[in-house]
């Protein structure tokens, strides 16, 4: 374990990710990723952008791979709702010996070595957490540890991007947060092409008869708006590759059929009646404030309405 003496205080890294990560079409997402990580000035900075997009649809991976494009060792920070201030810098470890010592999380790994640091599913973090965070994000680049008793100035090298989930069981982060965290990068559902290439470098022991038919539901599940992704897909192809194993006889559709009910559920055999049920529950209406419920849009008494109006 590496470590490292910040003002008489002695840290144990955290390990980087070791990843051979591949990023497969889209190359839009993957060329504004690295164009935030530039800096075209002595005085210049570079951006935090979060990327955003529906579960499994490649964040941590385009942000793995954008690493390994700059020569850049990544750390990864799984974030959670109970995720603590302190979590993201420097946890207190007492040994056997009755010593304490102190580790650092693999964000603030990141800062000290010029590493990249993906803040995953970032939204899932409550404020206070994100607060301790604020000054690692602006022109200061520095954070204070409370447990360990320093501040740590970024190194120059240090980059960070902020993957986010689209579901309801994440956080509304503050503005003050969320103006640190630009541009916003989106990700979206491959096209075909790009799903079969991508479905095929992740499980290069697959018959095109099973990629086919796993391409087909999953692009009729992106044209209805529904949010299975590669990643269920990559499930789904697995599955019915170890039960074909061992019922050679029965067909490779209905097999795969059997691993979509068992991974996605009844519902997800029929997308269309699966997606108007969705509809109809509203679950794709616009996120509305109340002061939408009384007055237009651009109605000067509407408190969310544009400043020109």
């Amino acid at each position: 374990m590496k470590t490292v003496t910040i003002d008489n205080v002695q840290l144990n890294l955290a390990h980087p990710i070791d990843t051979t990560a591949e990023w497969i079409g889209q190359t839009e997402p993957l060329r504004q990723l690295l164009a935030c990580w530039l800096t075209i000035d002595e005085i210049d900075l570079p951006l935090t952008p979060r990327l955003t997009g529906p579960p499994g649809i490649g964040k941590t991976t385009l942000a793995l791979a954008a690493a390994k494009q700059r020569d850049q060792r990544a750390y990864v920070m799984q974030c959670t709702s109970d995720t603590r201030p302190e979590d993201l810098l420097v946890t207190p470890v007492l040994s056997g010996k009755g010593t304490i010592s102190y580790h650092a999380s693999p964000l603030l790994s990141a800062v000290v070595t010029g590493g990249v640091a993906i803040l995953d599913e970032g939204n899932r973090m409550s404020e206070k957490s994100w607060a301790s965070l604020a000054g690692l994000f602006d022109n200061r680049r520095m954070v204070e540890s409370v447990v360990a008793g320093i501040a740590v100035n970024a190194h120059p090298a240090f980059r960070a991007v902020v993957t986010m989930n689209e579901d309801s069981s994440t956080f509304e982060i503050p503005d003050y947060i969320m103006s640190r965290l630009q541009p916003g990068i989106e990700l979206a559902f491959p096209d075909r092409d790009d799903e079969i290439r991508i479905l095929s470098y992740n499980l290069p022991f697959s018959d095109e008869e099973v990629l086919d038919i796993c391409v087909d539901y999953l692009q009729r599940a992106h044209h209805l708006d529904l949010p299975f992704s590669v990643r269920d897909g990559i499930n789904a192809i697995r599955y019915t590759l170890k039960q074909k194993k061992t019922q050679p006889d029965l067909d490779t559709k209905s097999l795969f059929d059997q691993a979509i009910r068992q991974i996605l559920g009844d519902e997800a055999l029929d997308l269309d009646r699966l997606a108007a049920r969705r509809q109809s529950a509203g679950e794709h209406l616009p996120n509305m404030r109340l002061g939408d419920f009384f007055f237009p849009d651009d109605d000067p008494l509407n408190p969310d309405a544009p400043e020109d109006s």
